[in-house]
């Protein structure tokens, strides 16, 4: 049995949300044990497939028992439990806050919630391109529903700009898919990375074509310019819970470019035009989006843009192509991911108990908990900035130190300038929020247990990333080597015998059966 675990991470939140829909007659405190005990189960699933995965075992899942390349097949690697932790330690924290009554203002919240949840885990875990497919637009289908969640008007014209740029790139997804079956006559990744590296002439060219246009829709799921603009505005309209969860969605796309340029384009001829898309939006969204952090007039869109500089700095780094950008990357990614979760969060505290005014940078009421939402927006902010020694300094420290050459004239400047205009724009709403703003008695809401407990479970990632840094930087560099040896993958998969030996291989069937 114990081989079937690697379907849970889709099976825990696919079961909890049809129960949570047919369930009817069970009353909100019930609702939200459940949800809540659905991510808790998924957090130890999750650590359960990173230690693992740590191993550098390479575990496959045959649904069915049909074999790849004809069959569906799940993957695990150091990456994907990377990705399913973060997730699974975000979703919970946004559970908890959720829970404190922003869970009954609208229709099935826990249900979509866990919907989404299957989406995702599902995107991280799967080794097929029209699976990705699948799973992507479970999504982003949940997703439609929890950014509407509640109505009102800045939120729905917010949402229907989401759906239609969201549908547009589902279609080019769709033709991306296309090209590239013609073009190789398989969606496996493996089986595809395999018939792309002896490809030439025309057939070359048509991949080219079609890996391009697959990285396009990726850059628009991953909110890199110039396909950003719906983003800052889509994020500051959803519900607290909903755009936290969503700082994992920039994470998906920028995933789902790592998984394809490192095992299928990696020495093909769209490797070179995929890397200098990369390197040069990355660098301009780095540029734009720490503009708008500095221009941002409300706390909800700075955060926003916070996200897009994040975007942008992951990307670029990704772009270097080396293993010590890779692994500063994913050593940066949980971190930037959990602690603008959070700040979402600590912004809809800090609204609730400034009345009217809101998360605008604007005088308001006295905070009524003011040290308490104080101090943990500090915490916030100096991880943001990415000022030591939380581990948004190291995690910069080390991308920095992964580039070379001339990279570093454009890198370095711009993720210092970045992380200024973050501490700037920070402390300039620090204190609009906790020195100048006296006007008016001070609200009576306070803040729950509920929304405490699931703002302090994500920023306690700052201190904890920063007092395990040796460990968690050792797993994402082994997990860069993982990636940069695709063939490993690809011969693990297709049962060479030479290669389970050497790396370690785990294949597994669904009847249990082990090839």
């Amino acid at each position: 049995m114990i081989q079937h675990l690697i379907t849970l991470p889709v099976l825990i939140p696919l079961v909890g949300a049809i129960g949570l829909l047919l369930a009817t007659g069970a009353g909100d405190p019930r609702r939200r044990q459940v949800a809540i005990g659905l991510c808790l189960i998924q957090v130890l699933v999750g650590a359960w497939l990173l230690v693992q995965a740590a191993g550098g075992e390479l575990t496959f899942y045959a649904l069915g028992n049909w074999q790849a390349p004809f069959g569906i097949v799940l993957m695990v690697d150091r990456l994907s439990a990377l990705m399913l932790v973060l997730t699974a330690t975000l979703s919970l924290g946004c559970v908890l806050f959720a829970c404190a009554g922003e869970d009954t203002r609208g229709s099935h919240f826990h249900a979509l919630f866990q919907l989404q949840l299957v989406g995702l885990n599902g995107a991280f875990l799967t080794g097929d391109l029209f699976n990705l497919f699948v799973f992507f637009e479970i999504t982003l289908l949940a997703s439609y529903a929890l950014m509407m969640h509640g109505g009102g008007k800045e939120r729905i014209g917010a949402g229907l700009q989401y759906v239609v740029l969201n549908v547009a790139g589902s279609a080019l997804f769709v033709v991306a898919l296309g090209v590239l079956y013609g073009a190789t006559g398989t969606l496996n990744m493996a089986d595809m990375a395999r018939r792309v590296a002896v490809m030439s002439g025309d057939q070359a060219a048509l991949v080219t074509a079609g890996a391009l246009l697959l990285i396009v829709v990726f850059s628009l799921k991953a909110a890199l310019l110039p396909l950003y603009f719906w983003l800052p505005r889509t994020y500051a309209a959803a519900p607290a819970p909903v755009a936290a969860l969503f700082a994992i969605m920039t994470k998906l796309g920028l995933y789902a470019i790592l998984r394809v340029q490192s095992l299928i384009f990696v020495d093909t001829p769209a490797a070179e035009p995929i890397t200098t898309w990369l390197w040069w939006t990355g660098l301009a969204t780095i540029a734009l989006a720490g503009a708008g952090v500095l221009a941002a007039r409300d706390l909800r869109n700075l955060v926003a843009y916070l996200v897009l500089v994040s975007v942008g700095t992951l990307l670029a780094g990704l772009a270097l192509g080396t293993v010590e950008a890779v692994g500063a990357l994913l050593y940066y990614l949980p971190h930037t991911t959990l602690v603008c979760g959070a700040l979402y969060l600590i912004a809809e505290l800090i609204g609730q108990q400034r009345g009217k005014a809101g998360t605008r940078l604007v005088r308001g009421r006295r905070l009524l908990q003011r040290h308490l939402l104080g101090g943990m927006f500090l915490v916030a902010a100096v991880a943001v900035a990415g000022l030591p020694p939380l581990a948004g300094a190291l995690g910069k420290l080390l991308l920095m130190q992964a580039a070379e050459g001339a990279t570093r004239l454009w890198l370095w400047p711009l993720l210092l300038l970045a992380g200024l205009c973050a501490l700037i724009a920070m402390s300039r709403a620090g204190s609009v929020f906790f020195w100048a703003s006296y006007k008016g008695e001070m609200s009576s809401g306070r803040v729950s247990r509920p929304q405490l407990a699931g703002v302090l479970w994500l920023l306690a990632s700052a201190p904890l990333l920063v007092g395990f840094a040796g460990p968690v930087s050792d797993y994402t560099r082994a997990t860069a080597e993982q990636l940069a040896e695709p063939q490993g993958m690809v011969s693990q998969l297709f049962d060479d015998p030479a290669a389970r030996v050497s790396g370690g291989i785990t294949v597994t069937a669904s009847q249990g059966e082990t090839p």
